[in-house]
C-alpha cells in the first residue's frame, strides 16, 4: 500500500483503486474530534475527485472503530463563543456553538452516505455514537467478533441527533427507537441479527473477508455502481410507480453506455469485463 496525504487524525493508504482510511486516535479509541471530521471530509472529497478511486474502506486503529464524539471538543465548543466575547454569556450563544459542531458531523455522515464510491466499514471493538452513524451509512459493514455497538447518548443526557436518520434507515423505526431509549448495547452477533452489519468474522478472518468483498466490488462496473447507489437512495423515499419512468431512463443510459456495451460483450465472449473508472 502507498501512503497518501498527511493527516493528524487519519491514516490514508492506497492499494490500487481502493483507499483505506483509518481513524487514528487510538489513545481515545478513535473518538471523533473536529479535526477528524474535517480530515474525513477532505479525504472523501480528494478521493471523489481523484478519478482512479473506486472503493473506500473505513476502519479504526488500535482495535477499535470509533468511540463516538470527543466530549472535550464538545466542551470547548460550548465555551468558545463566550471566550471570544466575554459579554456573550447568554446560553443561546453557547447553543449556537454546540449546534455548529453537531451540524458538521451530520454533514460528514451525509457526505459519506451520498458518495458515488463504494463504501466498506470494518468494525472492531467500540462502535459508539457517531461511529455507529458512520457504520450505518456504509454500503457493506463487516464486523469483528470483538465489536460492541453502543448508542449511549440518552444515558448521557444527550440526543443521537445527527445519526438518527441513518439508524432508522439501516435498522427500521422499531429497532432504532429501542436502541435509543435503552442506551442500547449490541454485540456483533446481535448486530448481524438486526441488520446493523452484513457479516461477522473472527479476528484472524477479517482481512480475508474484506479482500473478498473488495474483489466482488471491483468486479462490478464503477459507473453502474454509482448510478445504482443514487437510484436506490431515491427509491427509499419515492413510490415505486413514480420511479418507473426515471428508472427506465437510467437503465437505458447504462445499456447504451460504454460499461453496458463492455459488460454485454464480455458475457457473450465468456471473459471478464474490463472497466474504466469514469
Amino acid at each position: 500500500m502507498t501512503s497518501l496525504m498527511k493527516f493528524e487524525a487519519l491514516e490514508v493508504l492506497q492499494a490500487g483503486a481502493v483507499w483505506h482510511i483509518t481513524l487514528s486516535r487510538p489513545q481515545v479509541r478513535n473518538a471523533m474530534s473536529l479535526r477528524m471530521v474535517a480530515e474525513l471530509r477532505s479525504a472523501l472529497e480528494t478521493a471523489q475527485s481523484d478519478g482512479s478511486v473506486r472503493v473506500l474502506v473505513l476502519r479504526g486503529a488500535g482495535g477499535h472503530f470509533c468511540a463516538g464524539a470527543d466530549l472535550k471538543d464538545m466542551a470547548a465548543a460550548r465555551l468558545r463563543p463566550i471566550q471570544n466575547d466575554p459579554q456573550a454569556s447568554d446560553t443561546g450563544v453557547a447553543l449556537d456553538g454546540l449546534a455548529q459542531v453537531n451540524r458538521q458531523f451530520g454533514e460528514l455522515c451525509v457526505a459519506f452516505a451520498e458518495t458515488p464510491l463504494a463504501l466498506v466499514a470494518v468494525l472492531e471493538g467500540s462502535v459508539m455514537g457517531g461511529g455507529l452513524g458512520l457504520a450505518c451509512v456504509a454500503d457493506v459493514a463487516l464486523a469483528c467478533e470483538s465489536a460492541v455497538f453502543r448508542l449511549p447518548e440518552t444515558s448521557l443526557g444527550l440526543v443521537p441527533a445527527q445519526i438518527a436518520p441513518f439508524l432508522v434507515e439501516r435498522l427500521g423505526y422499531s429497532q432504532a427507537k429501542r436502541l435509543a431509549v435503552t442506551g442500547g448495547r449490541v454485540s456483533a452477533a446481535n448486530a448481524l441479527t438486526i441488520g446493523l452489519v452484513h457479516a461477522v468474522h473472527a479476528p484472524d478472518q477479517l482481512d480475508a473477508a474484506l479482500a473478498t468483498v473488495l474483489a466482488d466490488i471491483l468486479a462490478c462496473a464503477p459507473g453502474a455502481v454509482a448510478a445504482t447507489k443514487a437510484l436506490m437512495a431515491r427509491a427509499r423515499l419515492t413510490p415505486a410507480a413514480d420511479l418507473v419512468p426515471d428508472a427506465a431512463l437510467v437503465f437505458a443510459r447504462a445499456a447504451q453506455g460504454a460499461e453496458g456495451l463492455e459488460g454485454t460483450m464480455a458475457f457473450l465472449q465468456k471473459r471478464k469485463p474490463s472497466w474504466a473508472v469514469p
